[in-house]
This record gives C-alpha cells, structure tokens and sequence, in this order.
C-alpha cells in the first residue's frame, strides 16, 4: 500500500516540475505572463492537471493492490483519498517550485531527480522513520511523502479514522501552503 503514494508522488513531481520549464524554454511563458490572467490562476492551470494525473495514478495502483494482489482494505475510501488530495496537491507544489526556478526541461528534470531519492530515503519506505538519526528525523517533517505513506498505510493497513490519521494532514497543508504560493510568486518573477 505504500506504493501508492510513492509512485504516484515521482510521476506528479516530474510533470508538474516539466510543466513551466517546458513553456520556458518554447518561450511561451512570457506570452502567459502578458495575458490577463493571475498568477493564480496559471498556477491553478498549471497544478490541477498534475493533480488529477496524480490521483488517477493512485486509483490504478490502488485497484492493483486491491484485485491483484488481494489486499484487503480495512479502512476509508474516502478518507485515503482525502489524504491522497492532499499529498498530491503538496507534490504539486514542490514540483511547480521546482519549474518556476528551472530555465530548461534539463534543469527540471536534473533537480527532480535530485530530490526525489532524499525524499524517497526519508520517508519510512524502505526504513522507519524511528529508526533514522534524530538529525533526519526532523528532516523528515518537510517530506510529504513521508506523512503520504503513514496515511496511507494506517488507512489502508490498519483502517485509522480521520482522528487517527488527522495530525498527517497538517504537514501536508503545511508544505502546499508554502510552496505554491512559492510558485506563485516565482512565475511572475523570475524570467529567464
């Protein structure tokens, strides 16, 4: 069940990281910025294609797990996919970041590739995280995908409540409010 949320993260971080840097290096950004729209609002254009791609990965993985490999589920439905919203919508965010500061596809990619295995190690996947050096254990709280799969896993595995689960979601909150007004504020200004 972890697998949920990790693999989903690594397609929605790289497609939103290539989103603008695509457009930056066609030189279409700039006709973007001229346009009457917000930054918002290219922000919201450009993030909720990434978040649906990302939540339509999860449903695939997620009905593989299911009817595959027979894993049953214990809890909510709507509640692993409230707290996929959610973790989706913080990658988003991080992979829009790292668009708006990327000037080529190359650079995208290249720092995309950069941040996933750090996030991939400390993220309780492969190692619990109580396991690690208190050093990265802190680390750990910037690191959506670490609160994505003890959601997902206490959700799935062990059928939590919201009550439960509810202290993964303000990490998550944290991260996306940070990052994609971050984003946000970086499409208007940093031009190449």
């Amino acid at each position: 069940p972890a697998l949920i949320a990790s693999l989903s993260m690594l397609q929605t971080l790289m497609l939103a990281a290539l989103s603008v840097a695509r457009e930056r290096e066609q030189g279409t950004f700039d006709q973007l910025l001229v346009t009457p729209l917000t930054p918002l609002q290219i922000l919201i254009g450009k993030a909720v294609p990434s978040i649906l791609v990302g939540l339509i990965q999860s449903t695939i993985i997620f009905l593989i797990i299911l009817f595959w490999f027979q894993i049953p589920m214990s809890g909510s439905v709507w509640l692993l996919y409230l707290g996929l919203l959610m973790f989706t919508v913080a990658s988003v965010g991080i992979g829009l970041s790292i668009s708006a500061v990327s000037l080529t596809m190359q650079q995208a990619m290249l720092y995309t590739f950069m941040l996933v295995m750090p996030l991939m190690l400390l993220s309780g996947l492969l190692t619990p995280v109580g396991n690690m050096p208190k050093v990265l254990q802190i680390a750990t709280y910037v690191n959506p995908l670490r609160f994505g799969i003890d959601l997902v896993r206490r959700v799935y595995l062990e059928g939590a409540g919201f009550g439960d689960v509810a202290f993964n979601f303000v990490p998550l909150l944290g991260v996306a409010v940070i990052t994609l007004p971050l984003a946000a504020w970086l499409f208007r200004h940093r031009l190449a």
